[in-house]
């Protein structure tokens, strides 16, 4: 079975699919699996819909960083961050240096397809959802793009399969995946 060397970190825009595809890589490499978000939840006790309110994106994002940064520092693991977590010079850097990042990379209309009936996203809570999930897409794609690998989602594609897509790119990566 291949070595884990480095955490894998799943970027991309909501609705890609960085938790359920890096529950199923973790599973497939045998390593944990970890989520950003999660870990932000837990460590506040609310919802990030409920940190979003109360504390802005502001005081989040800080966390986030702080988060990523622990979670780097520790065993190699797949990763699932926030949509917006990649679009920190900080954070890509951070990624950069000790682990790797993979963009799930999803075009606009299978990433609303996913999310239009979801409450739980805070950045949606619009009059135009479908509008402004565009204008976050348009603004964060050149960032996704400074990703160290991508690996392009289809509708007709299950988790297992996008698990198995990711792992083959990470093959393409000795650093990151021995064996």
């Amino acid at each position: 079975m291949a070595q884990l060397t480095k955490t894998v970190v799943m970027v991309g825009m909501m609705g890609a699919g960085k938790t359920a595809v890096g529950t199923a890589l973790a599973r497939l490499l045998g390593v944990e699996f970890r989520d950003s978000d999660e870990e932000i939840t837990r460590a506040a006790n609310r919802s990030i819909a409920e940190i979003f309110e109360r504390d802005g994106e502001a005081f989040f994002r800080a966390r986030e960083t702080e988060v990523i940064s622990r979670l780097l520092r520790g065993n190699p693991c797949v990763l699932s961050t926030g949509g917006g977590a990649f679009l920190s010079a900080a954070n890509r850097s951070l990624i950069h240096d000790v682990g790797v990042s993979v963009w799930l990379r999803a075009d606009l209309d299978l990433l609303w397809q996913r999310v239009r009936h979801k409450t739980t996203r805070p950045l949606l809570r619009t009059p135009n959802p479908r509008e402004t999930l565009r204008t976050l897409y348009e603004a964060r794609l050149p960032f996704y793009a400074e990703a160290d690998l991508a690996v392009d989602s289809a509708a007709d594609l299950s988790v297992d399969d996008m698990a198995l897509r990711v792992r083959e790119a990470l093959r393409t990566r000795p650093d990151v995946l021995e064996g």
